[in-house]
């Protein structure tokens, strides 16, 4: 049988459920009013013109201004069509009734700017009018799409063939014979992940990860391994990679180990590296200590810095570009 004591004390739990439940917020707005009105004269603008490449604004000779675009992008405008055309259909949103869609062509404009400039996202919202909620979504998504259409640039050489036209380079631009590539590592900084402790703290000081990579004579990157913790040493890294392991299974297609100009002993070709690195049959490293003037050992420290400075080079060459490393 319910009582009026039942009935009171239901009446006072609903009362309370009702006060304990967070308020119901309706969204206030789509995109913020500020960034709303700019954002519509800024695609009118002389910037959106010769800067984002899209069907509303096609490529007149009026609006060629490509100092600007590189300056912005830091690649060619032909560079960036290109890279439009790979990934815009992976990149592409629809329109809908409430909105519409951040072009192709916008959302790889930010995702450049953000890799050329490293600047936060909260930065970005007021130079290029789009929320940084938004560009936290786009740049990973146009990362993605960029790594997908692009792996086959970045590849290993398949054949002897391939090998010994690196090594022909390196041997006319660095006269260090043999030598198949420049092995090293670059810490890129970051904030350091949640609960991560000192896994990623490096011993220059800050929070990192390694970016591991084989460059030839040219600056090309023939093989990249990232995303190591910046604790773990250079050797450490390596050890770690597909590539040490290839090596040692002489699975790379590698040519096989010949003579020397003048000389009879068969040699393996090699890999040019710093100290960091272990000692192996197909890794060379400079003699550890100091040398006098003129000893063999210092002279041979001196051509092989000379062919492995081009690892390093390209990793200047990188950050200088794209300043997000």
């Amino acid at each position: 049988m319910i009582t009026d004591y039942d009935v009171a004390m239901s009446a006072m739990a609903v009362v309370i459920l009702a006060l304990n439940q967070p308020p119901n917020r309706r969204q206030r707005f789509w995109i913020r009013p500020s960034l709303r009105r700019e954002r519509q004269l800024y695609r009118a603008s002389e910037l959106m013109k010769y800067l984002i490449l899209d069907e509303e604004y096609p490529l007149n000779l009026e609006y060629r201004n490509d100092v600007g675009f590189t300056n912005f992008f830091r690649m060619q405008r032909s560079d960036f069509q290109m890279l439009l055309n790979k990934v815009g259909p992976k990149i592409s949103k629809k329109n809908t009734s409430y909105r519409d869609a951040i072009p192709a062509s916008e959302r790889l404009a930010v995702t450049l700017r953000f890799i050329a400039t490293g600047d936060s996202y909260h930065s970005l919202m007021y130079v290029l009018k789009i929320s940084k909620q938004c560009i936290s979504k786009i740049v990973p998504e146009v990362c993605d799409a960029i790594v997908e259409a692009l792996q086959d640039y970045i590849k290993m050489p398949q054949s002897e063939a391939e090998w010994n036209e690196i090594a022909q380079v390196f041997e006319e631009k660095c006269n260090f014979p043999k030598c198949i590539g420049a092995i090293d590592d670059k810490h890129i900084a970051l904030v350091a992940p949640f609960h991560s402790g000192s896994e990623f703290f490096n011993y220059k000081g800050f929070f990192s990860i390694v970016l591991m990579a084989v460059v030839d004579a040219n600056y090309n990157f023939i093989y990249v391994n990232v995303g190591c913790q910046g604790r773990i040493s250079d050797g450490g890294v390596f050890n770690n990679t597909f590539f040490k392991k290839a090596l040692e299974e002489n699975s790379l297609h590698l040519p096989p180990p010949r003579a020397l100009p003048g000389r009879t002993t068969l040699t393996p070709f090699v890999l040019v590296a710093d100290d960091a690195f272990p000692l192996s049959p197909n890794i060379m490293k400079p003699h550890s200590g100091i040398h006098d003037k003129g000893s063999k050992k210092r002279i041979f420290g001196y051509i092989l810095s000379r062919a492995r400075r081009v690892s390093e080079n390209a990793f200047g060459m990188l950050s200088a570009c794209f300043r997000v490393f």
